[in-house]
């Protein structure tokens, strides 16, 4: 008698940003002008959508990797270190006379941290050589806002397959924003991001604004160790995911790896609930221990262990 095979795990599709993130320890971030030891330094793969596919594979899922790199040194240590942790790389592109993302990292004793960021050059923003075809079957696409060409076209794609669109609500322009929530079908925002979404607006309004924006499914505000405000049509007024208590030593990152969680969750058919606490402990756990935890970590939070 033969034996069925088991079924692979869920693919997620993460789309935008990778930055070679050069990382400093320090005791503390000081006012210029200054010079002062490191107490370490590493260099990651970091960006918002290239954590989220990271976050994926560790989680138990497959990752498609779709953003852009510059022609430069960064980019093949970009491609391996995304390679490094199973994730596809088919769909990254390296720009011909491009600059890839790159940023300097640092991160004082209590693990907060100051970002210089520089978001790459002449990358190009045409999305037609994107591989949308192969969107089919994919069980989520994760997008931030990095890229909004790129975004629109992919989630345009998405919504006609019928594969759910999670897009990372981080600060950015809010014509950006305003453009992309309609696209999409769960609008995960940071706070500052939810403020450039809804400028002037109370978190509750603004979560309001997204559901009545389009035929969005889920809108949330991530907000750190007061944990996730979500909302969803036809809720009389928002509920509350509490954060995980931990101690965080690096916060970098941290809500890229609960986008591309929550993504998983949704393409593993878990209901929004659990997806967001599923999530929360994804995102609690790299800030508290300042990498990308693996999924018995997540699930023994969960259970309380």
């Amino acid at each position: 008698m033969a034996h069925s095979l088991p079924p692979a795990p869920p693919r997620v599709v993460c789309l935008g940003n990778v930055v070679a993130d050069h990382v400093f320890r320090v005791e503390d971030i000081p006012q210029p002008p200054a010079k002062i030891a490191a107490r370490s330094y590493v260099l990651n793969a970091g960006g918002m959508a290239a954590n989220a596919a990271i976050a994926v594979t560790r989680l138990g899922g497959r990752a498609d990797f779709w953003g852009r790199v510059g022609d430069d040194l960064n980019a093949p240590l970009l491609a391996a270190a995304l390679e490094a942790d199973g994730v596809n790389t088919a769909g990254l592109r390296r720009m011909a006379g491009g600059r890839s993302p790159v940023s300097a990292v640092l991160v004082d004793r209590h693990g907060e941290r100051t970002i210089i960021g520089f978001r790459g050059a002449d990358l190009g923003t045409d999305p037609d050589w994107l591989p949308l075809q192969t969107l089919a079957g994919a069980g989520a696409l994760c997008c931030d806002p990095r890229w909004p060409e790129g975004v629109a076209a992919a989630a345009a794609e998405a919504r006609r397959l019928g594969v759910p669109v999670v897009l990372d609500g981080e600060k950015s322009e809010t014509r950006i924003l305003v453009d992309l929530v309609p696209g999409v079908d769960h609008a995960i925002f940071s706070v500052t991001g939810l403020q450039n979404f809804a400028p002037g607006t109370a978190p509750e309004e603004g979560l309001r604004r997204a559901l009545a924006s389009g035929p969005v499914k889920l809108a949330a505000v991530t907000r750190g160790e007061k944990g996730t405000l979500w909302l969803t049509p036809g809720m009389a007024a928002p509920k509350e995911i509490p954060a995980f208590k931990v101690g965080a030593t690096n916060t970098t990152g941290a809500g890229d790896v609960f986008h591309g969680a929550y993504a998983l969750a949704i393409a593993e058919g878990m209901g929004a609930e659990a997806a967001l606490r599923f999530a929360s402990a994804a995102g609690a756990l790299r800030a508290r221990d300042g990498t990308t935890p693996y999924r018995p970590m997540v699930e023994a939070m969960l259970a309380g262990v």
